[in-house]
């Protein structure tokens, strides 16, 4: 017998009062509590959305993330200065052609990489709290971190691209050791990087870091392995 489920790779769009929100907690026209209260009903929505179409596995639609990966930026110092640019450039394309952002020129890790709290922890834990259904959190792929590694701005702090992934899988691999603890039993990885690499367009950005594609497909497997190994009671799902 086969048996499948459907689910939202992870995010889903923000409510107007939440992206209007976003911008009167930067210009400090309400407060951290204020915002939470917006953000927290945009999860809320998420939720009573999927559990509406009768999906058996929700996210929070990522409703506190600036970006799908962005979680990291924001638990962990050491990344220097960097935008929204900084996750999003690249070709885009809709109904008018193709739409291209440069990646900003001086994104790179800066320092070393201190994590100041748990990436997703909190977020899993009111997505829990809102629903019966089954609860996802989603990760990035540490080998989608090589584009905050630079030849030029790391080198002082992580003289090696190899050096600097360790210390990303590190702090991952905790996480997911705290996810399991507080009873999280699927965790999806974000990996979009794979898709780059085998894009002629893209791939020179990832070789130029000194890696060849096979050597970037090899250690890019044995990276996304080592957040994964021996989590007993997790599925792992992944999305490239």
């Amino acid at each position: 017998m086969i048996t499948s489920h459907a689910d939202v790779v992870g995010s889903l769009l923000r409510p107007a009062e939440l992206l209007a929100a976003q911008k009167q907690l930067a210009a400090g026209t309400i407060t951290a509590d204020e915002f939470k209260e917006i953000e927290d009903r945009g999860v809320d929505e998420a939720i009573a959305l999927q559990e509406s179409v009768g999906l058996e596995v929700v996210t929070d639609g990522e409703m506190r993330r600036l970006s799908f990966q962005s979680q990291m930026t924001a638990a962990v110092s050491g990344f220097g200065e960097f935008d929204l640019d900084a996750f999003l450039w690249g070709d885009w394309y809709d109904e008018n052609g193709v739409h291209r952002k440069r990646r900003p020129r001086k994104l790179g890790a800066i320092g070393k990489l201190v994590r100041r709290r748990y990436l997703s922890v909190d977020e899993f834990a009111y997505l829990k709290s809102g629903t019966k259904r089954l609860p996802k959190v989603t990760l990035p792929s540490p080998g989608l971190w090589a584009n905050f590694w630079s030849p030029t701005y790391s080198r002082d702090v992580y003289p090696t691209l190899d050096s600097f992934l360790a210390d990303i899988v590190a702090i991952l691999r905790d996480e997911v050791a705290e996810l399991a603890r507080l009873g999280a039993t699927y965790i999806q990885i974000d990996a979009p990087q794979y898709g780059l690499l085998l894009d002629p367009r893209t791939r020179g950005f990832y070789e130029k870091l000194g890696w060849s594609l096979d050597r970037w497909l090899d250690r890019g497997v044995e990276l996304d392995n080592a957040v994964m190994a021996q989590i007993p009671g997790v599925t792992f799902g992944f999305h490239v």
